[in-house]
């Protein structure tokens, strides 16, 4: 239940500039695509060292998340024609469901770093009410770094850089477990 709510909040509390959330998200999925094979059934993949589900089904799953979030991109991007909204929910509940399925919870921890500012949103909370001041000027680091001067396609791209070297991190623990 925790990795259910807890990447299915992160990926809402990521969502907040134009493209941020769907361009992080769509590197994730990617990235865990080759990990999300069933254990336990199908044949052995030695380069991951994990199991392929016969017909392919969590892959699939991801293929298509990656694919509808780049078709979401496109009109996502910077100025924004549609807006994302409480659907990122449904986003990152997809990404904790096909990790919990394979077994890779883990890997979703590191994968989805960028969907770490949930956790300054909490200890933004937490400090609050135990101390009842504020450790970042507005709780989303993203929203903080703009507050600092920062432009939005700045902190966009950043992030999605460091989605990108984090994806390839993943893959490469894939090939050294």
């Amino acid at each position: 239940m925790l990795v259910l709510v807890g990447s299915s909040n992160a990926v809402n509390l990521t969502d907040g500039l134009d493209g941020l959330a769907i361009g992080c998200t769509v590197l994730a999925a990617a990235s865990m695509e080759p990990s999300h094979t069933s254990p336990g059934t199908g044949k052995w993949r030695p380069t991951f060292r994990c199991f392929e589900c016969p017909r392919g089904g969590n892959r699939i799953v991801c293929a298509a998340l990656c694919g509808s979030c780049l078709g979401f991109l496109w009109f996502n991007a910077h100025p924004a024609d549609i807006f994302m909204g409480h659907r990122s929910l449904a986003l990152g509940g997809i990404l904790g469901l096909v990790a919990l399925l394979v077994k890779q919870e883990l890997l979703l921890v590191v994968v989805g770093a960028c969907s770490w500012r949930s956790r300054f949103v909490l200890l933004q909370i937490v400090s609050f009410k135990l101390t009842g001041r504020r450790i970042f000027p507005i709780a989303p680091l993203h929203h903080t770094l703009e507050f600092y001067g920062w432009t939005e396609n700045k902190i966009v791209v950043r992030f999605w850089i460091v989605s990108a070297v984090l994806a390839i991190f993943t893959l490469s623990a894939l090939r050294m477990r």
